[in-house]
């Protein structure tokens, strides 16, 4: 416990870093450009796509006709784009997660190697492409944990519970790997993943909550159009700058942990090699001191 409040407290020092914060923009900039492209072409289509959706015929038309019923007669003109920003919010932190991921945590791994670890031994255990595929293979099964539990959603409590839990379950694995590719070898970071596995998987949920608490900001941009072209682009930099939070705590998590893992390590194989007092050899004895000790030999008689 003391390691994860001193890594989380070290990590918030660090995001007032004015490199920190001018690095958290360059994500943001490109996540930024890729929104107002896709919404520039797409956002159109997207609503209309999802409207027709809504009123094709089946199970939902008893629920228009209800609403109009209620004084309401076209519930999906604002219900459609709801929907579609509920589908691509998650798309947009997803694409935040991986940028920070590729681009920012090399850097913020390096940053916190050089100010804190500086003597620690780098065994270089990852490969960028090794990184590449892990966070790939881990988003994937994200998605997909995602799509199975979409029905779930529709309970107000699990909401609430499913979609950060699995956000953070992918931010502990993306994270934790990037955070120790540099210095520990792999069976280090395989030992140390096992060791700290619950410690690190709070770690990712906390850090999935942080995530999702941008999203008041997203849906105030709903809300208030005028303002949207403000609010949602500091929603973006917010999810940003709390993935960045996220790769420092679980860098300075991760490089405490190896620093004390190797410090086991190294005392064990110390007291490995100090010999036992049954082992110890015995003192050498002079020449001299051994004729001293023994009793002298009579004399032999003589013969007369």
């Amino acid at each position: 416990m003391n390691l994860l409040m001193d890594s989380f407290f070290r990590a918030l020092a660090y995001c007032l870093f004015p490199r920190v914060i001018a690095w958290s923009l360059l994500p943001l900039l490109l996540i930024g450009a890729l929104a107002l492209a896709g919404g520039y072409f797409y956002w159109e289509l997207a609503v209309q796509t999802m409207q027709a959706f809504l009123q094709a015929p089946g199970w939902l038309t008893p629920a228009w006709e209800w609403w109009q019923q209620q004084g309401l007669p076209d519930m999906t003109s604002w219900l459609a784009p709801a929907l579609v920003l509920v589908l691509v919010t998650p798309l947009i932190v997803l694409v935040a997660l991986l940028t920070v991921a590729f681009l920012m945590t090399p850097s913020l791994v390096a940053l916190v190697g050089q100010r804190r670890f500086p003597t620690l031994e780098r065994l270089q255990g990852g490969s960028v492409w090794q990184s590449m595929l892990w966070s790939l293979g881990s988003t994937l099964m994200a998605l997909l944990l995602l799509v199975l539990s979409m029905p779930l959603w529709l309970l107000p409590p699990l909401v609430l519970i499913v979609p950060p839990l699995i956000w953070g379950w992918l931010t502990y694995r993306v994270m934790a790997f990037d955070a120790l590719s540099d210095h520990a070898s792999p069976s280090e970071r395989e030992e140390l993943l096992r060791r700290h596995r619950m410690a690190l998987l709070l770690m990712g949920v906390v850090c999935g909550y942080l995530g999702a608490a941008p999203a008041i900001v997203w849906a105030s941009g709903v809300l208030f159009v005028a303002a949207f072209f403000i609010l949602i682009p500091l929603a973006i930099w917010i999810y940003t700058l709390v993935f960045a939070f996220s790769s420092l705590w679980f860098t300075h998590f991760g490089l405490a942990a190896l620093q004390q893992l190797r410090a086991e390590q190294h005392a064990a194989t110390t007291v490995a090699a100090t010999p036992t007092p049954n082992d110890a050899p015995l003192p050498a004895v002079a020449a001299t001191d051994l004729n001293a000790a023994l009793p002298a030999s009579p004399a032999p008689p003589s013969i007369s």
